[in-house]
């Protein structure tokens, strides 16, 4: 079923019950033997005047009628045929003229169930069709148009899709979690079309996209962020551009990464071992490499006695409070930033990473760092307060040194003092990738030694080795796999052995036996 998910926006995503239009078998019957007018079982109109003046059959069967044998479906039969297009403007023009003041005073959820039955009284009324579609289905397409995001929304709110790009009016793309990519033969009717579209994803946040604000970024929901180009940015004959980011839209397993060669089981143990016991940790990647992916796996390890904080920018991608027999078991703190063209109601990440450490967390989150919130993060992660955040990078060093840049941003200190801050406050850096055959791995997990005179050692622990690269088919073909390079330091030891963890825990992650 299209969207499933619906908004809290009169254009967005909330559940809207489907109308029951059928009768019991007998009282079907008797109003058509006395011949009484079946328009009566809708819902009021919205004026009475309206209702005498236009006295139709509107009772529709919602179902098949295969699916209802007792019913009536009443949507008759029609000599001609239109297309789409000419219909939804009719419908369109329609609803607007005759309903617009009962459509702005409802709630999002009567406004929709509201649009929806005057389409279906419309499509009754005018017996209009579409070569190929039923009655109902011509009902729900004209419903997903003017109420929901076109063909769109099958991909939003479905499962299995990570992004949706949007190169042109005519030119669509699909990323599936498994890093298959699609060109989708559908896409909109126009330029005009797709902005129309794109405005009704932006409306959910309040967003405006016009020629005075042609670049934007908005969410549709906790988990879906929208990054988009209008004219004049882009030509006019492509319209709109747009990249729609549907984040975590299933939860991965730890067998998962196994199964598919992002990691090894010895790799995620020692990943979620560190930050359960107080080491700060920066998973680094450039888009689409799995970082939030990976991260939020991490966290669904963290034990419920420990107090998580989270700080994430614009919409939630993490959902980690758990229940179990309608209680909450384990202690989270979900924030999100607010953005304002007022400074006074502008709240950033800084300014939540500055509260944060009043709310005693035992695990930091910061969502993503992009900017001068990194040095924040930083301060924090060397209060002793486990830190676990992402980063755009392209190697495990380079994080440093990119983390150094946007510490700049808020402070002005020497690239050397910053890079002893950033890497006493992160010893450990996990670098993901999405090779080009669009598999995701963690290529590295390395730690940042700080020997006693003060100097770095950057020692890579675990690597995923590529032997072979090649073309098959027309498929990439790549042959590797991952190894341990080296055993954790000594120092890294000590700070977990007086985070508590079991010293034969420790033994086991240096690879050594447990005592007898």
């Amino acid at each position: 079923m299209l969207g499933e998910k619906r908004s809290q926006g009169i254009f967005s995503e909330v559940e809207v019950p489907e109308p029951d239009w059928s009768f019991p078998e007998s009282e079907m019957t008797e109003k058509q033997e006395n011949g009484a007018d079946l328009s009566s079982a809708l819902p009021d109109s919205p004026s009475e005047t309206e209702s005498s003046e236009k006295k139709q059959p509107e009772l529709v069967s919602q179902k098949p009628v295969s699916a209802a044998p007792k019913t009536q479906n009443l949507f008759f039969a029609s000599e001609d045929e239109t297309e789409f297009a000419e219909i939804l403007r009719d419908v369109q023009e329609h609803i607007s003229g005759q309903y617009s003041n009962l459509l702005t005073d409802g709630n999002a959820g009567e406004v929709k169930e509201h649009i929806k039955r005057y389409i279906t009284k419309y499509v009754q009324d005018s017996r209009a069709a579409v070569k190929g579609m039923t009655g109902v289905q011509l009902v729900d397409a004209l419903y997903t148009e003017m109420a929901e995001y076109s063909f769109l929304t099958k991909y939003i709110f479905g499962t299995g899709v990570e992004e949706i790009d949007i190169n042109a009016w005519n030119d669509i793309e699909i990323q599936y979690c498994g890093g298959k990519t699609e060109k989708l033969t559908e896409h909109f009717d126009s330029p005009d079309h797709a902005i129309n579209v794109i405005r009704r994803m932006l409306h959910v946040s309040g967003t405006v996209l016009d020629n005075a604000s042609p670049l934007v970024t908005g969410t549709l929901a906790k988990n879906v962020r929208i990054a988009v180009l209008k004219t004049p940015i882009v030509d006019e004959e492509v319209g709109i551009a747009a990249s729609i980011r549907i984040v975590n839209p299933q939860s991965m397993e730890k067998d998962d990464f196994i199964n598919g060669g992002t990691a090894t089981l010895e790799m995620l143990d020692f990943l979620s071992e560190c930050i359960r016991y107080g080491i700060s940790v920066c998973v680094a990647g450039a888009t689409s490499s799995g970082k939030t992916t990976v991260a939020g796996w991490l966290l669904t390890t963290i034990p419920d006695k420990k107090r998580i904080f989270t700080i994430e920018n614009g919409s939630r991608e993490l959902a980690l409070v758990r229940e179990r027999d309608g209680k909450v078991v384990n202690s989270v703190v979900h924030t999100l930033t607010r953005d304002s063209e007022n400074d006074r109601q502008r709240i950033d990440q800084i300014a939540l990473l500055d509260v944060a450490l009043r709310f005693n967390p035992d695990i930091l989150v910061v969502g993503e760092m992009r900017g001068a919130e990194a040095n924040a993060a930083q301060e924090a992660a060397r209060t002793g307060v486990a830190v676990l955040t992402t980063i755009h990078s392209n190697s495990c060093e380079a994080t440093y040194r990119r983390m150094v840049s946007l510490c700049k941003r808020a402070v002005d200190m020497s690239d050397e003092t910053l890079l002893g801050y950033v890497t006493e406050a992160y010893p450990l850096i996990v670098f993901c990738k999405q090779l080009e055959n669009r598999q995701r791995k963690i290529m590295e997990i390395m730690e940042c030694e700080i020997l006693p005179d003060g100097s770095r050692n950057y020692r890579s622990l675990h690597q995923y080795e590529i032997m072979e690269n090649r073309v098959e088919g027309g498929q990439f073909m790549i042959r590797g796999s991952h190894r341990k390079v080296n055993q954790i330091s000594d120092s890294l030891c000590k700070r977990l052995l007086e985070n508590g963890m079991p010293l034969e825990t420790i033994r086991k992650l240096k690879g050594e036996e447990a005592a007898v």
